[in-house]
Formats: C-alpha cells, sequence, structure tokens
C-alpha cells in the first residue's frame, strides 16, 4: 500500500500528498515509475531518482527465459507482432507446392472457372494483361492476386531502388490501374 505524505504547496489550504517511494525505508517522494515486470508492463513501483536508478541497471526484460524464447520474442517485435508473407523467390516455392499438394491431394490443381461477365477488351487493356502476364478470359481477383505477386517480386526496395526496377513498378502499377477501372465499369 503506498504511503502518501502531506506536503504544502504555499498555497493557503491546499494541502498536496506526495506519494513516497516504494523502497523500503525510503521517505523521499516517489516521482518516477518502473514497471513491476515483464507480464505487468502497466503495473508500476513508484521511486525516488537514486532508487529508479538503481531498479533500471538491475532490470532485465528478457531474464527467465531461454536463449530461443528471446529469439523468438525478438523476431516478432521486429515486425511489431504482425504476420509476414514471402517475398520472391519464396513466395514461388509456396505457390508451387500449393499447386502440388492440390494436384496430390484431388488429382488436379483446380482451375478457376472462366468469369461470365468478361469485359470486351481495347489494345490498351490488352497492352495492361500483356504487362501482368495474363492472357483473357479471366475475372478480377485473377488479375488483383497477379499484380500482388508482382509487386512482391519487383518492388524497388528488394532490388537497391535501381531505375529499371522503378520504371517495373511503375509500369505494373499503371498496368493494374487500367484493368482494375474496366473491371470495376463491368461490375456496375
Amino acid at each position: 500500500m503506498p504511503i502518501f505524505r502531506k506536503f504544502s504547496l504555499n498555497i493557503p489550504d491546499c494541502p498536496a500528498r506526495i506519494r513516497l517511494c516504494d523502497h523500503p525505508g525510503c521517505t523521499e517522494p516517489g516521482l518516477y515509475r518502473a514497471p513491476k515486470s515483464r507480464n505487468q508492463l502497466n503495473e508500476y513501483y513508484f521511486f525516488c531518482l537514486n532508487h529508479v536508478q538503481e531498479y533500471n541497471k538491475a532490470w532485465n526484460f528478457f531474464s527467465g527465459l531461454s536463449p530461443e524464447e528471446v529469439e523468438s520474442y525478438t523476431r516478432n517485435a521486429t515486425v511489431w507482432e504482425r504476420p509476414s508473407w514471402p517475398l520472391g523467390q519464396w513466395g514461388e516455392a509456396e505457390r508451387a507446392l500449393r499447386h502440388k499438394a492440390l494436384h496430390d491431394i484431388f488429382g488436379q490443381a483446380p482451375q478457376d472457372s472462366p468469369p461470365t461477365n468478361a469485359p470486351s477488351l481495347s489494345g490498351t487493356e490488352r497492352e495492361a494483361l500483356a504487362v501482368l502476364g495474363l492472357v483473357p478470359p479471366l475475372d478480377f481477383s485473377a488479375i488483383k492476386a497477379r499484380y500482388r505477386e508482382l509487386v512482391k517480386k519487383h518492388h524497388p526496395d528488394l532490388h537497391g531502388g535501381t531505375r529499371q526496377s522503378e520504371e517495373t513498378f511503375k509500369q505494373i502499377n499503371l498496368a493494374f490501374a487500367t484493368l482494375r477501372d474496366l473491371y470495376e465499369e463491368v461490375k456496375v
């Protein structure tokens, strides 16, 4: 239980209460907070300056964890505890493995059904399909999946920001925007 002491702020009839340091035997004000443990980061001890400095020197967030648990925590914290998806060759390997598994289980890989409301294509739209490496007939979900695949493969950050990678990335985005607009018109 915290100990409080009456303290006057030199304002008539306005006593203030100051929390005392949580270190046993200390009578200084506890102005600095420190977390109680790794599992109680929102619960605090309140210390004076000297005792909070001592506490911080001895504090080890990872005490009691094995090296594997520390590594796992560090890896999760690196991506803000969010899932990540494979890029580049790992994504292609994952797709190939999934395709093989579906083929082994069902005898053949599931085929996308041809779209029922495929729009008629102009020259610009056919060029956009060629940039994405697609051929009609197809639906918008196939276009979006291919777009995501190419963006992950050709993102300039993966290639050191070279001029060629930036141009390829721009062409992919322009092609997707063209096809997105076309397929959104057909939905209406």
